[in-house]
């Protein structure tokens, strides 16, 4: 028994050594590794700064003298310690850190919330609460000792988004003094003097500012309120100013947020945009550019990669044509993986399946693994949150050495580190002990800086219109079977902003709060229709800062191709593409631009859709021709209805016919599609069996050919049926049930119907409420037999419905008012759009309007 217990004792001492031995093995190879990174950075600057980097010389020689006493193992306390002081003393002497101190602010991490964009917390707004001040803006001494100055403390508010001057000696920022106060720009000296606010405007948030070349001011701002589609949250646009808070405009139009602008060395502004237009909420976060005037939006980097699902927070790499940003997820803080891109080699994270080469590197390294797309479970809009340590506002010093904001341990702390390309990372300063919740962000040397060169505007605040031209649609990629000659006709539509929300919502492809089509968020306006010429050029005039896409139609109208993302023209500018989808990086064929037919003649101009442009309404587009050709047969009582229901009975959320035809599968639209760009005909009028059923013989159904567009344009707009965001019932079933929660759980009970639970289209059941016609109700059944009693209870519940809809219509009625919470909103959006136009006419006239609260 003795000799049993000494052969274990001696087998575990055995394995104790050898795991004791790997350890070290580990850790005298990741000692290896740091010293190979320190002398690597050492040569670097060594060669780049020769006449700056004079201690170059005498770093090596330490470098070498310690790598010769470490080869015996293990290496004493003492060492290490006299290690990572030379590590320190040869990385703060790079000569951009050694001559300015570093700016940056302290705060705790923002709360979590709905999406990364969500750091605000605005006055009056859904998560107001969450707001956590206490911040301060500060300066670090990199001198030995670190002394640490304060220029600003707010210790009720935040302090964020610093931007430094050309000039070194001017500080432009966002502050929020309290949890009553909202963000606003302030001005202030390099010296912690002479504090000014900028911007004084109540209930919106100004962030993120940036200093133009020339004197003016862009940030990002909610003073055009609107809400993400996909929730109930408060959205920014692209702001322009004077340099003393004058004629403020709005120069981005996107539907959702354009936040953290930087200036690019060619004097553009580089921004990352979250959008989405019949496309999924989670990965369409890239990064975008635009002329200093708003004129020129256009894809950067990053707008159809899957994983990451969000690319933000990006800043331009002096010296090269490399970029700096954080790789980070749609629902988590503004950090993520710290990457450094080259958009010569791609626009996107994965090409052809595979993850591009324009991802040079992540941090931390194993991040880079988790670019890519196809299989949900490892690929998807929030991968990233599992990266550990977590990055945050990078800030390029030169080709090879970073600042940025890092976790130090696995919470939410955060310090100011130093990271290069040759595998160092030095943590520069933490706030308080590793117990303090306070972090430190938005490092940046408090120095003065290269000024890009200023661009001349190109706007025209005298006009309300501006022009698209397209060189040839055939031009591209994802075109593939389209012949020349298929294309005849451009489509214009708009993609209107979501002014208001509601609480309760529907499962589409996210949480509609309300409801507004089965499986998508955007509501359409259809603006018009115009020639393509036979060389596959269009030009057209469309209303200036109107949010607009385009689809390729053939010659039956029938959509061919469609963007998935936005755009926008200022007034008077003129903006033009090679084609669809085309590659990014090319320039149009010399031969091709003076042969372009369109741009020969005259704009074609917007003429509307059967009338003017309007909100594409289902029930009052498409329901109307199902009335008239098909519901005779398909309708409640029918045999046909029992197949396919066409009929226009309203339910709790949509219609009879709508619910059938979407959840039946009988149109194919994209819904909340992938982040991916689709083939030609993927979805749409091309490929829906109800096309096929519209074009076969049907017994006598004869349509006319504005009857069949109306229902072909339908399902290429991607079946849409609301017509508005606002609602009539906003804390009702989906935002839009006549029915309140109350009335819904007793109408379930009675019927043993789960109506609650089919608020979404992977889980409905088909319509259960007739509300024109309530002994229809399918969820009425044979309770008529087995409980009479409640059979009356659930009609009268019905009926009830039935009586508030004609006193209250909903948004797919006629005689729609919206609740009054909603109208305030609406008159909060009006608003702001006056003194938009009224600081644009003061603009044009040569006037100057001021800020006011």
């Amino acid at each position: 028994m003795w000799l049993n217990r000494s052969g274990i004792f001696m087998m575990f001492c055995s394995l104790t050594m050898a795991l004791l031995s790997c350890i070290a093995a580990d850790a005298r190879e990741s000692l290896q590794e740091t010293q190979a990174s320190l002398r690597a950075a050492i040569m670097d600057l060594s060669e780049r700064f020769p006449e700056a980097y004079l201690r170059g010389g005498e770093f090596l020689e330490r470098l070498t003298a310690f790598e010769q006493r470490a080869t015996t193992w293990p290496v004493t306390a003492g060492e290490r310690k006299r290690f990572e002081e030379l590590r320190r003393e040869a990385l703060l002497a790079h000569p951009l850190l050694a001559a300015h101190p570093l700016l940056f602010v302290t705060r705790r991490q923002y709360k979590p919330d709905h999406h990364n964009t969500e750091t605000m917390f605005q006055t009056g707004e859904i998560n107001t609460n969450s707001f956590e001040g206490g911040g301060a803006l500060r300066v670090l001494e990199l001198s030995p000792g670190g002394a640490v100055r304060t220029l600003l403390e707010s210790p009720e508010g935040i302090i964020r988004d610093p931007a430094v001057h050309f000039d070194g000696e001017r500080i432009l920022f966002s502050m929020r003094r309290n949890i009553q106060d909202d963000y606003h720009l302030y001005e202030l000296s390099a010296d912690g003097s002479s504090l000014r606010q900028l911007t004084f405007a109540g209930g919106v948030s100004d962030i993120d500012p940036l200093y133009l070349p020339g004197g003016d001011i862009v940030f990002s701002s909610t003073r055009e309120p609107k809400y993400c589609m996909c929730n109930r949250h408060i959205m920014c646009n692209l702001f322009r100013m004077t340099g003393d808070g004058a004629n403020i405009h709005q120069i981005g139009k996107s539907t959702l947020f354009e936040g953290h602008g930087t200036l690019m060395p060619d004097g553009r502004i580089l921004y990352y945009r979250w959008e989405y237009v019949d496309r999924n909420f989670g990965d369409a976060q890239g990064l975008w550019t635009t002329y200093p005037d708003g004129t020129g939006h256009a894809v950067y980097w990053g707008n159809n990669t899957q994983s990451p699902g969000a690319v933000i927070n990006a800043v331009p790499v002096p010296g090269t044509q490399q970029v700096l940003c954080i790789f980070s997820s749609c629902h988590d803080r503004p950090w993520g993986a710290l990457a450094l891109i080259d958009r010569r080699l791609g626009v996107d994270g994965v090409v052809n399946g595979v993850r591009s080469p324009s991802v040079l590197r992540t941090w931390p390294e194993s991040a880079l693994d988790l670019v890519g797309e196809g299989d949900f479970d490892r690929f998807n809009w929030d991968t990233f949150m599992q990266v550990t340590p977590k990055y945050e506002d990078p800030f390029a010093l030169d080709a090879h050495f970073f600042l940025c904001s890092r976790t130090v341990d696995t919470g939410e702390k955060t310090g100011l580190f130093l990271v290069d390309t040759f595998g160092n990372e030095l943590l520069l300063y933490a706030e308080g002990d590793e117990n303090s919740p306070v972090g430190c962000y938005d490092p940046m040397p408090l120095a003065p800086s290269p000024r890009p060169p200023e661009l001349p505007a190109r706007s025209d605040f005298s006009k309300d219109t501006g022009y698209f031209y397209v060189a040839n649609v055939y031009e591209g990629t994802h075109l593939e079977g389209v012949v020349p000659g298929t294309v005849k006709y451009l489509r214009v539509i708009e993609s209107p902003e979501k002014r208001s929300f509601t609480h309760p919502s529907w499962d589409g492809q996210g949480q509609q709060a309300p409801a507004m089509a089965w499986h998508d968020f955007n509501n359409k306006r259809i603006l018009g229709v115009v020639p393509v010429e036979p060389d596959g050029s269009a030009y057209f005039s469309v209303p200036a800062e109107t949010y607009v896409y385009f689809q390729l139609l053939d010659e039956k109208g029938m959509m061919v191709q469609s963007m998935r993302s936005g755009t926008i023209v200022q007034p008077g500018e003129t903006q033009g593409c090679i084609g669809c989808h085309e590659e990014r990086r090319d320039a149009p064929p010399l031969e091709r631009v003076p042969t372009v037919a369109a741009l020969t003649r005259p704009p074609s101009p917007m003429t509307g859709w059967y009338g003017p442009p309007r909100f594409f309404s289902y029930t009052r587009e498409v329901q109307p021709v199902l009335d008239r050709h098909c519901v005779g047969c398909h309708d409640y009582g029918q045999e046909a209805g029992k197949i396919l229901n066409l009929s226009g009975d309203r339910d709790l959320v949509f219609n009879t016919s709508y619910n059938e035809l979407w959840r039946k599968g009988i149109i194919k639209a994209v819904g909340g599609g992938p982040a991916q760009i689709q083939p030609a005909r993927a979805w749409g009028s091309h490929v829906s069996p109800l096309t096929r059923a519209l074009q076969a013989p049907h017994y006598d159904v004869q349509l006319d050919d504005e009857s069949l567009n109306r229902l072909l344009t339908w399902m290429d707009i991607n079946g849409p049926y609301y017509p508005e965001y606002d609602s009539a019932y906003p804390d009702n079933p989906a935002g839009r049930s006549p029915l309140n929660p109350q009335q819904v759980a007793r109408l379930a009970e009675l019927t043993g119907i789960p109506l609650a639970g089919q608020l979404g289209h992977g889980v409905n059941q088909g319509p259960q409420v007739c509300f024109e016609r309530p002994e229809h109700s399918p969820c009425l059944g044979n309770l008529k037999e087995t409980n009479a009693a409640g059979y009356e209870e659930a009609l009268q519940i019905i009926r009830d419905g039935m009586n508030r809809l004609a006193t209250h219509p909903r948004a797919d009625m006629e005689g729609f008012l919206a609740a009054p919470a909603h109208q305030q909103r609406q008159d909060k959006y009006r608003l702001r759009r006056e003194m938009e136009t009224r600081n644009r006419e003061a603009i044009r006239k040569g006037e100057t309007l001021f800020d006011t609260d």
